[in-house]
């Protein structure tokens, strides 16, 4: 099978985070499985030569700027995608839309429905019931269209479910599939016999991961265990300068750091080194860096409106802030500093469910299931 990939933009740090890292993770699994895959996708950050593969996958990248400033991802646009896609697209047997509510791979929707290609549309909890600018209009003239015009819809939980129908309240349940997730399995694994531990935020700096909430338990913590180091770990999305500001008054001693952005093939090993994890994003729909925290053992702390929430809960893979406050953050990460056989437990358990439900095998069978629906 040909499957063509699309997402929104493709950068050297991968600041689009979840829906490209699922991307690349699928297509690795099924090209092992004999398929033949590419990504095609907008792009910033490269120069003048984009590159033709990206974390071992073969890829089309096309010049990406913004169409409406200040609105992130969500105001870009790649004209040179589409005029591609108008004349590439029909050459695949099935077409993957990783789509968000941006003018990149809504309109690369709708234009390959045009073309009467059979698309799937992988949602990845970014489109809900919401107020932001572009929402309503983008709605109005693109999303519930692309919806409608889909041959299945990926939601990654029924809560995602609920939110697509919303959105568009005449869109056929029957055409929506529920998929989690998935990581390559690892082969490395944190170790928790460790003097200084420490803990781990590998995210966007952006306002929704709540950057400056992890800096400011940290300076809370740095107090109380005088040998733990707090390390922030991802590219800046717009909270750089205000967590730079904020570690200069106090950075515990260098023991609060921020490191910058990691390549996506590296983050999984700088994870590795850490001894837990911590996500204090909110409305987090399934977040791949808790899954891959997992898979190397660590402990993973998410908030209570996190969609992996009730399974971190239920395999006992971590512990979950009930609530947004700094109050409910230090709880659960001052109980994990203070215990090293808990963290070493639940760490064991998080890679225990990642192995049942969320290996690279489990989710492309699962994925080829819902392909077969839609051919």
């Amino acid at each position: 099978m040909k499957i063509l990939h699309v997402v929104t933009l493709v950068t050297p740090d991968g600041s689009l985070g979840g829906p490209l890292r699922v991307a690349v993770n699928l297509m690795k699994a099924q090209a092992e499985a004999g398929h033949q895959v590419l990504l095609a996708a907008g792009a910033q950050g490269w120069g003048k030569d984009l590159p033709d593969e990206y974390d071992g996958v073969p890829v089309k990248l096309f010049s990406a700027g913004s169409l409406v400033p200040g609105t992130g991802f969500a105001g870009l646009t790649s004209p040179g995608l589409f005029s591609w896609l108008r004349k590439a697209a029909h050459t695949a047997d099935i077409v993957h839309i990783h789509m968000s509510r941006d003018l990149v791979t809504l309109p690369a929707a709708l234009l390959v429905q045009s073309l009467g290609l059979p698309t799937v549309l992988h949602t990845h909890g970014t489109i809900d019931a919401s107020d932001r600018l572009l929402a309503k209009p983008l709605d109005a003239l693109m999303t519930r269209r692309a919806l409608r015009g889909a041959r299945r819809v990926i939601a990654l939980t029924q809560k995602e479910v609920d939110d697509l129908l919303v959105v568009d309240p005449e869109l056929s349940v029957a055409s929506m599939d529920i998929l989690r997730n998935g990581v390559p399995l690892s082969d490395l694994e944190a170790q928790q016999d460790v003097e200084g531990p420490e803990v781990l935020f590998l995210a966007r700096l952006q306002e929704r991961k709540r950057p400056l909430v992890f800096v400011q338990a940290a300076q809370e913590l740095a107090r109380e265990f005088p040998r733990a180091r707090f390390t922030l770990v991802g590219p800046d999305e717009g909270q750089g300068m205000a967590v730079l500001e904020r570690l200069s008054e106090d950075n515990a001693d260098g023991r609060i750091r921020w490191e910058g952005s990691l390549p996506a093939d590296q983050t999984v090993a700088r994870m590795s080194q850490s001894q837990i994890y911590v996500l204090p994003a909110v409305e987090e729909p399934y977040g791949m860096t808790v899954i891959e925290a997992m898979t190397v053992g660590l402990p993973v702390v998410v908030l209570d409106d996190c969609g992996l929430a009730p399974e971190v809960e239920r395999f006992g893979s971590g512990l979950v802030a009930q609530g947004d406050s700094l109050e409910a953050l230090l709880s659960p990460l001052r109980h994990l500093l203070e215990d090293q056989e808990a963290r070493a437990a639940m760490g064991r358990a998080g890679q225990k469910f990642v192995a049942e439900y969320c290996s690279m095998d489990k989710i492309a069978e699962q994925l080829q299931e819902i392909y077969r629906k839609a051919v």
